[in-house]
């Protein structure tokens, strides 16, 4: 929280206090809601020495079991089983940094609630860089060609989200030439989550909602 302070200022450490106390209060949270159409020609480039790709189930396999990687066997086997994509740069056999890539209703880690988003957009999650090559962009960078992929495919563009306490994470994704859309309010009560989505959300169809149907 200090280094909130610190770093952004006395509003947004009043947020970030507020947001934590709900949270631990009922869950609540909220996540703004993001866009990208268009990638930034100046991330498009695959630095020298690094493999940029689309990891074949095989691969995702053998680094499921480095725990450095942050990928469980568990979560890659849903992951695939849903049809979802992992693009990755290498440095040889090091996985340097990925990110998931999603087509249908995707887990966010609440009991039973699922990220719904339009059929028109790909859902980027679980970006990861490993230690030893942060600061060099290549979260950016294989973000930026993942998208390129993805509209030539058709899609208009990437989807995602961001806590609305995690300001680095934001000014980090709208420097990669991410929109903030909407918001999307979440709060647990009675032992049931709840969800609202802002009406920036509507044309995106982002949302979260039950498995079973629910809100």
């Amino acid at each position: 929280m200090l280094n909130i302070l610190r770093r952004h200022g006395l509003w947004p450490f009043f947020y970030a206090l507020a947001l934590r106390i709900l949270h631990a209060l009922a869950g609540f949270k909220v996540l703004k809601a993001i866009c990208a159409a268009s990638p930034d020609p100046a991330f498009l480039q695959c630095p020298a020495g690094y493999t940029a790709l689309f990891l074949p189930a095989d691969m995702l396999r053998r680094f499921d079991e480095d725990p450095r990687c942050e990928m469980s066997a568990a979560f890659v086997e849903q992951a695939l089983a849903r049809g979802d994509e992992c693009f990755a740069l290498l440095d040889g056999d090091t996985l340097a940094a990925y990110g998931w890539y999603s087509f249908r209703p995707t887990p966010i880690g609440l009991p039973e609630m699922l990220l719904h988003f339009s059929a028109d957009y790909v859902y980027m999650y679980k970006g990861f860089t490993h230690p030893r090559y942060r600061g060099q962009r290549l979260h950016a960078i294989g973000m930026s060609m993942a998208l390129r992929h993805y509209l030539a495919r058709g899609y208009k563009g990437l989807v995602s989200y961001v806590e609305s306490t995690n300001f680095d994470s934001l000014r980090s994704c709208q420097r990669m030439g991410y929109r903030v859309f909407g918001s999307v309010y979440l709060a647990r009560l009675f032992g049931r989550h709840f969800s609202f989505s802002s009406p920036g959300c509507e044309l995106f169809r982002f949302g979260v909602r039950s498995a079973t149907g629910g809100s």
